[in-house]
């Protein structure tokens, strides 16, 4: 005679995904104090702790600081390096930050993400499905830097003695940037970019260091929307990492244009 604890033994378990870590490869990398690049690693699924850290108010009021906090809690191992923690996390490159962020949110919820469109032409909003995924993602070579970024200003900074000043080098941003323009992105997203641009700008022609340092900002405010659009182009198209431009075509009036992919429910907790 079957008793019903022999009946509940016989129940098979339920078929469930043990799989909790991913492995990555950053676009860029990160290097130690001896010069060696970790670039691949291994991330695990969000939990309720990490949930948490989204639920932050500190942590909403920063970006970037969120950011940090987010991945040193998911990100388990980074090459050969023994820890992988804030500070670390915030020194690295805003592109591998944000790869970081798209296979985190893979991994946890999933690929698909829902995103919406406007079209600029006609004001139709398009909802569709991004598969993260298919996202195209640049890898610099094992033997490539990040570097420099060198951008020929067409119009150029005049400075006070009438001196016109073409050569702007520029590197890629870091969380850190991220972290320390928040407070300015919040209030004003143009100033805020003013802000981010100034902290990677490297050189303007002749222009002393110390006089960027206290000027970037308004110098920044000062270049003409050509220079700022040119500045826009090289720091995009030299940047390693995710792609997030897409190519829309308006279902309503057949419009085609390009937009930033809508990330308005990457991370939402409801």
């Amino acid at each position: 005679m079957r008793t019903e604890a022999t009946a509940l033994r016989e129940v098979p378990p339920p078929s469930v995904s043990t799989r909790r870590t991913y492995e990555f490869e950053l676009p860029i990398g990160v290097h130690d104090d001896e010069g060696r690049l970790h670039r691949h690693g291994t991330l695990r699924k969000m939990t309720g702790r990490d949930e948490a850290i989204l639920a932050d108010p500190q942590n909403q009021r920063n970006g970037g600081k969120l950011v940090t906090e987010l991945l040193a809690s998911c990100v388990v191992s980074l090459g050969e390096l023994d820890s992988v923690g804030p500070a670390l996390v915030s020194d690295m490159y805003s592109a591998d930050r944000n790869y970081l962020l798209l296979q985190l949110r893979g991994a946890t919820f999933g690929h698909e993400l829902q995103a919406t469109y406007k079209c600029p032409s006609c004001g139709h909003s398009h909802e569709t499905t991004e598969d993260l995924e298919t996202l195209p993602v640049r890898r610099i070579g094992e033997d490539e830097s990040a570097g420099e970024i060198r951008i020929r200003l067409e119009d150029g900074y005049i400075d006070a003695q009438g001196v016109a000043h073409h050569a702007m080098v520029m590197r890629l941003p870091t969380g850190a940037d991220e972290s320390a323009v928040a407070p300015q992105m919040r209030k004003n997203a143009s100033l805020g970019k003013n802000a981010l641009l100034a902290r990677c700008m490297k050189s303007l022609g002749d222009v002393p260091q110390h006089r960027l340092n206290a000027i970037g900002p308004k110098l920044l405010a000062e270049l003409t929307m050509t220079d700022r659009r040119l500045i826009d182009r090289a720091m995009n198209s030299a940047a390693p990492g995710v792609d997030l431009i897409r190519s829309i075509e308006c279902p309503a009036c057949g419009h085609e244009f390009k937009a930033s992919l809508d990330l308005s429910h990457f991370l939402a907790l409801d």
